[in-house]
């Protein structure tokens, strides 16, 4: 069930003329503009439609003139959405000062609902009975559509009693028809409307996109305005792109030639490890050594016992050392 969809939906491109022709079929009405809607009665009958019985149509007035009185119709209906736990917002100040394109935006996602409700089928719903409960709902069953008012209105001020009369009156109408005719062909009727419904949609996506590039732009700045990277090469070539005035293909060569030319600085053949010398002992270390190790035997002859000392030496001439001579 759609509760909340997206701009760019496509319920919010439906035309003004089907919305109206569906409110004026589901409801039995005669409403020549979704702006007629702006009372908010129309919109608390369309999800007592889909939801029969949940909306109070005795707290409903269909014979609001003033914002006050819409409001109080807007809050049944957000009571509603309240039971409902639909989370659509309402935009109430905008809708009761009958605004074209607020008015027709909602009407749509009204739409969008009723037809994902049940597949927009209504069974045996009676809008004209339901209606009756509420405040002027007699009178908006019986009141015609503003067109055919006005055509029944000017007829009888069309019908002269002279001759003289006719022909003026022939006259002024035919410019009147021409009026008539020639303002559809300006206005361009409910394919204009659509157009700049699309339009305004279309610059508002717009809009979005470049606010969010702009943004990242931005912090991209600020990082380079750093002073710890402020003054690299590097920080210098996104600048120079970022500052440029001019759509110009020489900014970005000029970028890239600063990064290679400090690449080129940088890339220079580092040189290889020089193996350290091993260190030669000096000769005082090995006096002292020699002198270390004369104490250390002689400390060892003087420990040992008679005994122990001739069976050493035997041992080494046993061996046929060098060292041993007699």
């Amino acid at each position: 069930m759609a509760t909340n969809i997206g701009m760019m939906d496509s319920a919010y491109f439906v035309g003004r003329s089907e919305i109206l022709s569906w409110i004026n079929s589901t409801l039995q009405l005669n409403l020549s503009k979704v702006e007629e809607a702006c009372s908010g009665a129309v919109h608390c009958q369309l999800m007592d439609s889909v939801h029969p019985g949940i909306v109070p149509m005795h707290k409903v007035n269909f014979d609001a003139k003033n914002e006050y009185e819409m409001i109080q119709n807007y809050k049944v209906l957000q009571d509603v959405f309240n039971k409902l736990r639909i989370t659509k917002h309402i935009e109430v100040s905008k809708l009761v000062k009958g605004r074209p394109l607020d008015n027709l935006e909602f009407m749509q996602w009204m739409k969008r609902y009723c037809d994902s409700v049940n597949g927009g089928l209504l069974n045996s719903y009676n809008p004209l009975e339901r209606r009756e409960a509420s405040k002027g709902g007699k009178e908006a069953s019986k009141k015609p559509s503003q067109p055919s008012a006005k055509s029944s209105t000017a007829a009888p001020k069309a019908q002269p009693s002279h001759n003289a009369r006719k022909n003026d009156a022939s006259s002024a109408s035919t410019t009147n028809l021409s009026v008539k005719v020639s303002r559809p062909g300006s206005s361009g009727g409910p394919a204009y409307d659509e157009k700049i419904t699309e339009l305004k949609l279309s610059i508002d996506s717009l809009e979005k996109e470049r606010d969010f590039y702009f943004a990242k732009l931005r912090d991209i700045e600020i990082l380079c305005q750093c002073p710890e990277i402020e003054h690299l090469t590097v920080v210098g070539a996104i600048k120079r792109i970022l500052y440029a005035t001019d759509d110009n293909a020489s900014v970005v060569a000029e970028a890239q030639a600063m990064v290679s030319s400090l690449h080129q600085e940088g890339a220079e053949p580092l040189s290889p490890i020089s193996e350290l010398p091993e260190e030669k002992p000096k000769p005082e270390t090995q006096k002292r050594k020699i002198i270390m190790n004369h104490e250390v035997d002689v400390a060892a002859i003087t420990t040992l016992s008679p005994r122990q000392r001739i069976s050493d030496a035997s041992d080494v001439h046993c061996s046929g050392s060098p060292l041993m001579t007699y």
